[in-house]
Order: C-alpha cells, then sequence, then structure tokens
C-alpha cells in the first residue's frame, strides 16, 4: 500500500512480453475511467531514434541515445480519462514506426541501458502527478512506483503468450511458429530478467494473475475487482 498522498490511485500492471499487458491495461483504464500510460512504446521511441543513427547497436551509447531521444522530441503527450497516452517523435504522434520488427529485436538492448531508463521513468512520473492512472510495463511497480496503491504481475504460459502475439501480427499459429516464437519469448524473458538495470520482477506486494487459461473479460475483472477492493469504488 502506497503512503504517497494521491487524489485517485496508480494501477501498476507488469509482466514478461506478450503477457497481455497492453491490451488489460487499456480496458482497465478506460472501464476506471483512467489514463492508460504504455511505458514500452517509449522505449520502443528510444529504439526507432537510435535505428536512425549512425553506427551498429553495439556501439550505441546510452547518454548519446538520450540525448538524441530529447532532440527529436520523444515524449508523452497529455493524460486523459480512459484514453491511452501517445507517445511523440519530432513532433507528431508515433505509433506504426516504432512496431516494426527492427525496433522489437532491439528494445530489449535500449531498456536494459540504466541513463535510457532513467530518462523514460522521469517522463512517466512527470505525466500523472496526482494519479488516476493505469501503466504497464516490466518495472512498473519495483522501479517506476514503487509505492503505487495496485501491483499486478500478469503471466501466462509460454506457448500461449506466442499464440497471443502471433495473432497480434495477423499471422496462422501452426505448431511450428507458435514453438519458435515460444522460445523466442522465454529467450526475452531471460535476457529482461538477467539485466543489471531494473530486471523484470514480480514487486513483493504485487498480486500473481496467471491468464493462460482466463478469457479477456475475465483478466479485466480480476484487476478491476483488486482496484476496487484496494483502492475504495469506482465506476460501475
Amino acid at each position: 500500500m502506497s503512503s504517497t498522498h494521491r487524489s485517485r490511485p496508480i494501477v501498476a500492471i507488469d509482466g514478461p512480453a506478450a503477457s497481455g499487458k497492453s491490451t488489460t491495461a487499456r480496458a482497465v483504464a478506460a472501464a476506471l475511467g483512467f489514463a492508460h500510460i504504455d511505458s514500452g512504446a517509449l522505449y520502443r521511441a528510444v529504439t526507432r531514434v537510435a535505428l536512425d543513427a549512425p553506427g551498429p547497436p553495439e556501439r550505441w551509447r546510452a547518454e548519446e541515445l538520450v540525448a538524441a531521444a530529447r532532440a527529436r522530441g520523444v515524449a508523452l503527450g497529455p493524460a486523459r480519462p480512459a484514453e491511452t497516452v501517445g507517445v511523440t517523435l519530432d513532433g507528431a504522434a508515433a505509433d506504426r514506426e516504432l512496431r516494426g520488427e527492427a525496433v522489437t529485436r532491439e528494445v530489449s538492448r535500449v531498456a536494459a541501458m540504466g541513463p535510457v531508463r532513467a530518462y523514460v521513468n522521469a517522463l512517466i512520473r512527470a505525466a500523472v502527478p496526482d494519479g488516476g492512472v493505469v501503466l504497464d510495463g516490466r518495472d512498473i511497480g519495483t522501479a517506476v512506483f514503487p509505492d503505487a496503491e495496485v501491483k499486478v504481475f500478469l503471466v501466462a504460459d509460454p506457448g500461449e503468450r506466442a499464440r497471443r502475439r502471433l495473432a497480434e501480427r495477423g499471422r496462422a499459429s501452426d505448431a511450428g511458429e507458435v514453438r519458435a516464437e515460444a522460445e523466442a519469448l522465454v529467450r526475452r524473458d531471460a535476457k529482461d530478467a538477467s539485466r543489471a538495470v531494473a530486471p523484470l520482477a514480480r514487486a513483493s506486494d504485487a498480486v500473481l494473475l496467471d491468464t493462460t487459461t482466463l478469457t479477456f473479460d475475465e483478466q479485466v475483472g480480476a484487476i478491476l475487482d483488486l482496484v476496487r477492493r484496494t483502492a475504495g469504488p469506482g465506476p460501475a
């Protein structure tokens, strides 16, 4: 439970890649009338900046990436109730350019850089000083808002996560593709959990929610119930 006085709670939803964090967080935020922030979109924006710069990924330096991200206007838009807070790049809303395979391939490398995480975390904290937000990521409840009033750690079987990820991409989910995608997700989990800076980890006071066999409505409902039990009644 948070000791920080806020007019409305902060809901932190963490978990590994493809566990359904962002879609679940958006639905929870809409139901509560809260803003939603996808922290991963900010790391993807910094990664896009890095890919546009000269030099191979192995030579990227964190301080230079942060300076380049500032120069290109990586930022969060206004936090509005029941909406996802947009990410801007070069003064315009960014989305499609952040979801390509090149960004996906390198975002873990960028997200593991301490100065980049400090930059992203500062943007997030400045956007929601008084709560009323649902955030999803890998270290929201442990590093960004360790005093969040509600913390959830989403997990699911790697095979189920793989099927969901392939469905998001509009690709067929035959057994071979599911297996390959599941193996890639397990490798990503290991990389995220072993990084030196803000590793993927469940906060000691986070509620574990396994969504492997849950419908989408069931997992959203479970989090809404937790919010209302923890932080008081909200919208019906």
